[in-house]
Order: structure tokens, then C-alpha cells, then sequence
């Protein structure tokens, strides 16, 4: 298995459930890091093949990976996690996006909120774009919610996201909620929040996106869309042992549900 970020904490829960799903199948599960850069992740998977791994799960560095299309044309069965590629020509598992933010929208649009930020990555990963496509979709879909404003940040990460919000208040000081691309961004505000002397969520309402470990914990607890981390990793073994198995059936896209958690990190919209 092939990681961006083992330090996200996404991601742990996503491997255990591989690994308990190979492992009851009698494989044993590989990790390797890539720390987001793509000569190392091509690194790391020239490697893994060349010691004849009987497959690879792969959470890909970028959009553009010259390494994951070498896989689409291989003879590896290869199975992609919460990111693919533009070129689409792998199974992938993840969680439904879309659906995820059009909750996350609509729950904020029910409060009263129409001056509502997108704060997310940068937009050579498909997380970016599946939930920045979902974002301005669903506000669209709420008038008389205001032109949306996105800004992307260098990486899903807390100083990402506090800078970003540090922007955000220089530009738009009237935006009354945020949509973070995920936790570690939506933490990030929460900093730059307090720096600023503001509230949340009495001034700025937070919501972040995947359900980390510990977001029920954190001062005010964070609304955020709940992705199925265990059932994603199991899913995707499962979809790689199909396709060792000679990939009958198997699905080219596989989005499992996500659910939104409603916590203290959101509330009415100020007047």
C-alpha cells in the first residue's frame, strides 16, 4: 500500500482496514510512504513491483501521476484509495464527496448562511477537485447564496489552513461560514479564527471534512462530513483481491456514503 501522509490521521484507520482484510486472506500488507512527492512515489512503486508484490492499493501524490498510468498499462493488479487520477483508468474506492458536501452545504444554508468560504488544497490532487466541484454545485443549488469564494492552499494541513484563513478575513470579512477541505485545514481556522478576536461559531461557522479521530474533543467540537475510513480500506482490499482473482465484476468506482456530524462548530448565521 502506497500513502501520501501516514502523519494525516485519515489514513491509519483506511490501512487498518486493509490490512485486516488481506490479512484474513492470507496477505500481508506493505506500507510505503510517499510524503506527497511524485519521483518518490514513482520510487517506491517501481520498487514494490520489482520485489513482485501480488498487488498495490494506492492514495496517489497527484492527478497527473506518470507512475499510476504505467500501472493502468501493467500486468500489477492496482487498486486506487480516497485519490485517482484524471485519467480514471483504475478502480477506485472512496467516499462520496459530493454527497458529503451538499450535506455540508445544505446544513449551513439552513442556519441562514449565504456568505459561506471554501478552503481546500491544492488543486493537483482529485480531493480538491471532487470537493470544490461539490461545493459550487451545491451552492448553485441554495440561492440566494452569494458567488462562492475558494482559495487553495499548498496542503490539507493546519498552517495551510491558518494562513488561508488570514487571507480570507483580508478579502472577505463578511463571509459568516467555512467549508474546510478537511480537518486539519478546518483546525487551521480555528486559529486564525482566534487570532482575529472572532467567535466560532458566533461570528464564523466552521465545517470541516472526514471525521478525524478526536474532532468531538477540540474546543468548540467541529461539525464535519464523516467519511467511512475503515469501510474505504476494506472496500478497496476487497476490490484488489477481485482482481487478483481475475477482476470479474469489479466495479470502476466505488463511493461509499459519507454522514454528516453535527457539533458545536456551526450555528446561526450573525444578522
Amino acid at each position: 500500500m502506497v500513502v501520501p501522509d501516514l502523519t494525516n490521521p485519515v489514513l491509519p484507520p483506511i490501512v487498518r482496514g486493509v490490512e485486516e482484510v488481506l490479512w484474513r486472506a492470507g496477505l500481508a500488507c506493505l506500507l510505503a510512504d510517499t510524503d506527497n512527492r511524485p519521483e518518490r512515489e514513482t520510487a517506491l512503486i517501481d520498487e514494490l513491483r520489482a520485489r513482485r508484490c501480488e498487488g498495490l492499493i494506492v492514495a496517489t501524490a497527484t492527478r497527473t501521476s506518470p507512475a499510476v498510468a504505467d500501472l493502468a498499462h501493467s500486468d500489477v493488479p492496482t487498486v486506487l484509495v480516497t485519490r485517482e487520477t484524471d485519467a480514471r483508468s483504475l478502480p477506485l474506492v472512496a467516499g462520496d464527496d459530493a454527497g458529503g458536501v451538499d450535506d455540508a452545504v445544505g446544513h449551513l444554508a439552513g442556519l441562514g448562511h449565504e456568505r459561506i468560504a471554501h478552503l481546500t488544497g491544492p488543486s493537483n490532487l482529485s480531493t480538491t477537485v471532487r470537493r470544490e466541484a461539490a461545493f459550487r454545485a451545491a451552492m448553485a443549488a441554495h440561492p440566494p447564496a452569494e458567488e462562492p469564494v475558494v482559495l487553495h492552499g499548498e496542503a490539507f494541513t493546519i498552517p495551510s489552513g491558518r494562513e488561508l484563513t488570514a487571507e480570507l478575513l483580508r478579502i472577505r470579512g463578511d463571509v459568516t461560514a467555512i467549508l474546510a477541505g478537511n480537518d486539519m485545514i478546518a483546525l487551521g481556522c480555528y486559529q486564525a479564527i482566534g487570532e482575529a478576536g472572532l467567535r466560532c461559531p458566533e461570528d464564523i461557522s466552521i465545517v470541516g471534512h472526514n471525521d478525524m479521530p478526536l474532532m468531538a474533543q477540540v474546543d468548540p467540537p467541529l461539525t464535519t462530513v464523516a467519511i467511512p475510513q475503515r469501510d474505504i480500506g476494506a472496500q478497496a482490499a476487497r476490490t484488489l483481491l477481485a482482481l487478483i482473482a481475475g477482476g470479474i465484476g469489479v466495479a470502476e468506482r466505488t463511493l461509499l456514503a459519507t454522514q454528516l456530524v453535527v457539533r458545536g462548530s456551526t450555528g446561526p448565521a450573525p444578522q
